[in-house]
């Protein structure tokens, strides 16, 4: 089992945590010979393994941060009787953490998991540049279906990668609240980051 340190996550939702921090420290090293900036960065230990797993393509550490996030749900009492994974912002990835995780948090809990209960219906800019967190919501306004006979009167856990503003994971959850007739929401990111930017 992972190590972690859980960090409360507030938005429309019942409960809602990060395992952890995304990264502990970044250290500006200067720029490479085609003017990138470098950066010596040390991550959590769920950091590390996210990381791998997004960039490196590596699966094989996704059994552990599944059992970790399984674990932690059922320490925290949570009972869901539905996984639904945050959409991804960029759906033409080859291959896509979230949902990839989500099913593995969904079989160890003994939860069906839904990767199509929310899809993303309206194209928005990636996020990463918009820094304002109003700006941020503005564009992920009804951004969001759900698919409501699968979702009434259901305890969801959503389950996303990275928390930084909470916009993402507050336009699905307001969805799921507003049109999926849900009964509770409970969100799950793996990590967050150090600032909301």
């Amino acid at each position: 089992m992972v190590v972690i340190n859980p960090i409360p996550i507030t938005g429309p939702w019942d409960e809602g945590f990060a395992l952890d921090l995304h990264t502990v420290s970044s250290q500006y090293l200067g720029d490479d010979a085609y003017g990138n900036p470098q950066f010596d960065t040390e991550r959590s230990p769920v950091g590390e393994l996210l990381f791998q797993l997004k960039y490196r393509s590596d699966k094989l550490v996704a059994a552990a941060l599944c059992e970790t996030a399984a674990d932690f749900v059922k320490g925290r009492r949570w009972t869901p009787d539905l996984v639904i994974p945050v959409p991804p912002s960029r759906p033409g990835r080859r291959f896509q953490p979230v949902p990839f995780l989500a099913d593995g948090v969904a079989k160890l809990l003994g939860c069906p998991f839904c990767e199509d209960c929310v899809a993303k219906i309206k194209a928005t800019t990636e996020l990463k540049s918009v820094y304002d967190y109003r700006e941020r919501l503005e564009k992920l306004k009804d951004a969001y279906s759900v698919k409501t006979d699968k979702t009434t009167g259901r305890a969801i856990l959503l389950i996303d990668d990275l928390y930084r503003s909470g916009a993402t994971l507050e336009a699905v959850a307001g969805a799921l609240r507003a049109d999926g007739k849900v009964g509770k929401i409970f969100a799950l990111t793996f990590t967050r980051t150090r600032s909301n930017r």
